[in-house]
């Protein structure tokens, strides 16, 4: 890592950066190691970009609430859902005296904002990589607590009922915010409808992973009015360039929408064949069900895996460093093409004696 200058506060010294997939792996043919979508849309742009844009697009606001089934001042746009993770630990949460709870494994951003507010952090394993452990999170004290569902990186859908009890158990005590990036790949699972019944719930939301826009940063905090409004005065004055909020407006146009969703079914069908695949493989100990665009494999050794791929030009994520987990990768669900590359690659790497199959 590159030296910190002495000036730096002490937490920033302190904090390990989250390695982001364009950070920590380079090269490649085919980038299966981002959760990104390769059925990449097109936009047009108009216009020139001389005037500053308007902090909270009404376009873009007014898609997003019409695209979730909610009214415009219970939406926020952001740089990227992180940026919604960075302003609720900054808006609700106290440096040195306030905590947040997380569930690993789990997307790492959550420990790192709370890091870098100087807020701790409570971490509560999921059972068996999949169900939220609620006696554990119900023995913290936590301002936020955080739940991805589906989960990066197992794929698993966190029960509905286990998200209700979270939210019956911290009323009045905390906001209980669900990031729900990959939840078109499994909309029926949504918590969205809960947002009339619990004002603390906060839902983060994505046009990086099935709207196929992960190069423009644009994501959405959902929740109650008086949250957002909390959010809008820690938000910087301009967090949208014009560009991102005239493309992100199309993707929310009724035809982005329609594309999307064609997109999703394709990548759906995908990983449910590449899945297949994968249980099919020696070498193999364990396949997750996967609601996302991504699937997690157990293997013997995951760093031998990963550099048997790269020497095929395939990019995929070691994710044996996450607490719960031991030699797993996680592999994105690429384009056809892409996929069937993968598939041979694979059988080559786990049925080295054997004749692949096409």
């Amino acid at each position: 890592m590159s030296k910190v200058h002495p000036l730096a506060r002490d937490a920033v010294k302190a904090i390990v950066p989250y390695a982001s997939a364009r950070s920590s792996m380079s090269g490649g043919a085919v980038w299966l190691n981002a959760n990104e979508n390769a059925l990449a849309p097109a936009y047009q742009l108009d216009g020139t970009f001389n005037r500053y844009p308007s902090c909270q697009p009404k376009a873009v606001i007014d898609g997003y609430a019409a695209y979730a089934g909610l009214a415009a001042e219970q939406v926020l746009v952001s740089r990227g859902a992180d940026e919604g993770i960075e302003l609720l630990i900054r808006s609700f949460c106290e440096p040195k005296q306030d905590s947040i709870t997380i569930c690993p494994p789990t997307y790492g951003m959550y420990a790192i904002s709370a890091e870098s507010n100087q807020t701790s952090v409570n971490k509560v394993l999921l059972k068996n990589n999949e169900r939220l452990d609620l006696p554990g999170i119900f023995a913290t004290s936590p301002k936020l607590v955080f739940i991805c569902s589906p989960n990066n990186p197992t794929g698993d859908l966190i029960p509905r009922e286990d998200i209700i009890a979270v939210l019956e158990h911290f009323k009045d005590q905390a906001l209980v915010v669900v990031d729900e990036a990959y939840i078109e790949f499994a909309p029926e699972a949504s918590v969205v409808s809960l947002l009339s019944r619990y004002p603390h719930l906060v839902i983060l939301r994505t046009l990086s992973k099935a709207f196929g826009l992960a190069g423009l940063r644009c994501g959405f905090t959902l929740a109650a009015p008086e949250i957002i409004n909390a959010l809008k005065k820690m938000i910087a004055p301009y967090p949208i360039a014009e560009p991102v909020a005239q493309i992100a407006a199309q993707a929310l146009s009724p035809t982005g929408i329609a594309q999307m969703q064609q997109s999703v079914a394709t990548i759906n069908a995908l990983r449910d064949d590449f899945i297949t695949l994968a249980a099919s493989l020696p070498g193999i100990n364990k396949v997750w069900p996967s609601n996302a665009n991504y699937v997690l494999l157990q293997v013997s050794d995951a760093a031998a895996c990963v550099n048997a791929l790269i020497a095929e030009d395939i990019l995929i994520r070691n994710q044996s460093s996450q607490l719960g987990l031991s030699q797993v990768v996680r592999v994105s669900i690429g384009s056809p093409a892409e996929m069937q590359r993968l598939a041979g690659a694979m059988q080559r790497y786990f049925q080295p004696n054997q004749r692949e199959t096409a």
